[in-house]
């Protein structure tokens, strides 16, 4: 890797690894604090979905830490089981959250429905850009590199940056839509909305972080290319 990689990779890795700690920090914080409704994230989950018109997608439980998210292909809201069996702030803050992309779905959201049409593109793009990337660059033994290498690998770690890019008014529209029913329901108080507020706004940092990193680590390929070319 150039200088200027390596460089913004440590840097975003940096950046990355406070926001992770502080939203696990945040997480265990409102993970202890109770709901005075005593909903669990699974009652949350299931009382959202029906007050939202929605009857086909099905709240169940999957394994491992904030592996929470709403799969549209087998219209399910996949929740951990510290939010799943938890009747905490987190978790109804986190429960809320994932019923807010299955809202996404049933209305057809614009940025989801993009998005979703991305992923197998993505899927293929992720895997080759960074040997791509590499041979063009030149750090796996190809010489100097090949510009027009380095631009296909360009064009592919592209869609990349695009997807997380259309992911932020994802993330931020399925918070929004959360927050907005968990204050309307009152399934969280005066006391306990600022709670959820504060931990689905740190669940958001960690998508703009991966977001802004990727986009540094375009413009510094683009920049080599640029300077190859001439």
């Amino acid at each position: 890797m150039t200088p200027g990689i390596i460089f913004i990779s440590l840097v975003f890795m940096g950046i990355g690894f406070l926001v992770q700690m502080q939203l696990k920090r945040k997480f265990k914080k409102y993970s202890q604090e109770p709901l005075l409704s005593g909903l669990t994230g699974k009652q949350v989950a299931e009382k959202m979905l029906i007050e939202s018109g929605i009857h086909d997608v099905k709240v169940v439980s999957v394994e491992g830490f904030l592996s929470d998210h709403y799969n549209p292909m087998n219209k399910t809201v996949n929740l951990s089981p510290d939010v799943y069996n938890s009747n905490s702030i987190a978790a109804a803050a986190v429960a809320a959250h994932e019923c807010g992309h299955a809202v996404q779905h049933a209305t057809a959201y614009q940025w989801l429905m993009l998005r979703s049409r991305l992923v197998p593109i993505v899927q293929v793009s992720t895997t080759l850009s960074q040997w791509v990337l590499a041979i063009g660059v030149g750090i796996l033994g190809f010489g100097g590199g090949s510009p027009t290498v380095l631009l296909i690998g360009i064009m592919l770690f592209a869609t990349s940056t695009l997807f997380s890019v259309i992911t932020l008014p994802v993330e931020f529209d399925a918070s929004n839509r959360a927050l907005a029913w968990l204050n309307h329901t009152n399934v969280t108080n005066g006391q306990e909305y600022p709670g959820a507020k504060d931990a689905l706004k740190w669940a958001a940092a960690t998508y703009v972080v991966a977001a802004l990193a990727s986009i540094a680590m375009l413009v510094q390929y683009i920049l080599i290319y640029l300077s190859r070319r001439d």
